[in-house]
């Protein structure tokens, strides 16, 4: 079995919810980075010896949380030693538009994984894109390169779409399948 983690920030809770079905899926590590930017005191231990790492971060103005940013900053003395040198990353983002600029949270994401020297897994999932597709349809938003969620401004974390958690918890398998293939 893979070791798998999901290091996320959440300011809302809606990319919490998001986190834990991609975990539930890949049966992945939780690992919080905190509303001041940093992860709890074993965090960096449980990165390194993850085998895949899957990153998430809401989009907020164009681009992950500065929490976020703060910790990928900090990632970079991992980096000096390339200490997740061919780990398994991916990544994923939510935000209140159905666009939303959350392409440009995942390459930042995906840039991050190549900085890291890292191998990046794709959501795997064709988009529900016919007349008889719905909010509850998987791969509804339409990502390829990661996960793409959705709530509205004024939707509670309660109130996200049925199909985004599907879509979650279905690119959490597909990562850990990926993950055990190279065990």
């Amino acid at each position: 079995m893979a070791d798998i983690v999901v290091v996320f920030h959440s300011g809302y809770g809606h990319t919490q919810r998001i986190a834990q079905a991609v975990a539930d899926g890949a049966e992945a590590h939780m690992l919080a980075i905190d509303a001041d930017g940093n992860l709890p005191a074993h965090g960096w231990a449980l990165l390194a010896a993850a085998d895949a790492i899957i990153m998430g971060a809401p989009t907020y103005m164009g681009g992950p949380s500065w929490q976020f940013k703060k910790f990928a900053d900090a990632s970079s003395k991992v980096w000096f030693v390339q200490g997740w040198k061919d780990k398994l990353f991916a990544g994923f983002s939510n935000s209140a538009a159905m666009n939303g600029d959350k392409d440009a949270t995942l390459t930042y994401l995906w840039h991050l994984a190549m900085q890291h020297s890292g191998l990046w897994v794709s959501l795997g999932i064709m988009p529900s894109n016919d007349k008889a597709a719905t909010r509850d349809s998987l791969n509804y938003v339409g990502g390829y390169n990661g996960l793409l969620t959705t709530s509205p401004t004024d939707a509670s974390p309660a109130e996200m779409a049925r199909g985004d958690f599907d879509t979650a918890r279905a690119f959490g398998e597909r990562i850990a399948e990926v993950a055990r293939s190279r065990a």
